[in-house]
């Protein structure tokens, strides 16, 4: 008896712990439903993030590209510039090589900025006031004008000449400074070498023109009258603004002076003018 009332005990207790659990124990909450417009919202936000996501990673790799192209094309400079090398490397080493360059034309060589003349020209003495006939000679270094009663005289402490200039009859030139006295200082002295011996002559620099040529030219005085011109153009003139084509004559027009005939009528004045002069140098 009593064991079976400490059974229903045991039972009844077990019971009850059991009935207090299942009692004490909280409810579970219910899932909460999604609302399609939140959806929506949701997924949109998603693509825009993955979108912004993706264009980032385009940048990137953009970049990369472009990176990528400059350094191919570093790498291709680089690559021609050790050819070249090498080939100079290869080129020194090997048997030396003569280059030859065709010579420029006259526009772009040497004579570009120089004065064509011929064997004999008409030039200008704007100091005198007249045109003379010119002969162009290299073999003679300095130039030589025709002059006669040449005197020497002081003027404020300095050497000074006066003189008329030596022509023939035949000679052309403006017929009113024929016989007028001219002055100058002397520059120098220079020796004069001729067959008949040496000769000392005073040097004069005068204003002359000869086509665009507009120069001060230093002449010796010396007469000229046993020679075909009055004047003479030696190399000391020409050097670095001219050159001569002795196969032509009077390449530049005369130049016009007060008293004197027009250029014009040069062509008539120019007639026989073939002969040469003796030669005569000047040290």
């Amino acid at each position: 008896m009593r064991i079976r009332c400490l059974l229903s005990s045991t039972t009844l207790l077990t019971t009850s712990l059991v009935a207090g659990c299942a009692f004490n124990q909280p409810a579970a909450e219910p899932t909460p439903t999604l609302d399609p417009q939140v959806f929506e919202q949701r997924i949109d936000q998603l693509e825009q993030h993955l979108a912004g996501r993706c264009d980032l990673q385009n940048v990137a790799l953009q970049g990369q590209d472009n990176q990528i192209r400059a350094l191919r094309s570093e790498v291709q400079a680089v690559g021609s510039l050790t050819r070249n090398l090498r080939a100079d490397v290869e080129r020194i080493a090997g048997e030396p090589t003569v280059v030859t360059t065709q010579c420029e034309n006259d526009e772009k060589g040497l004579l570009y900025d120089k004065e064509v003349l011929g064997r004999s020209e008409w030039i200008g003495l704007p100091g005198i006031g007249t045109y003379l006939k010119a002969r162009i000679d290299t073999g003679a270094n300095t130039s030589s004008l025709s002059a006669k009663e040449i005197t020497r005289f002081e003027r404020d402490g300095e050497n000074w000449v006066r003189f008329k200039l030596a022509l023939n009859e035949d000679d052309v030139a403006v017929d009113q400074v024929r016989d007028e006295w001219i002055e100058a200082p002397i520059v120098r002295r220079v020796r004069i070498t001729q067959a008949a011996g040496n000769d000392s002559r005073p040097v004069v620099s005068l204003p002359m023109t000869l086509g665009s040529i507009n120069e001060q030219v230093e002449f010796t005085l010396n007469d000229r009258t046993h020679l075909n011109y009055p004047v003479l153009l030696g190399r000391r003139f020409m050097m670095d603004i001219a050159v001569i084509d002795v196969a032509q004559t009077y390449i530049h027009p005369r130049p016009e002076f007060p008293g004197g005939a027009p250029s014009e009528q040069a062509g008539k004045d120019e007639a026989g003018d073939d002969e040469e002069d003796s030669a005569e140098t000047s040290e």
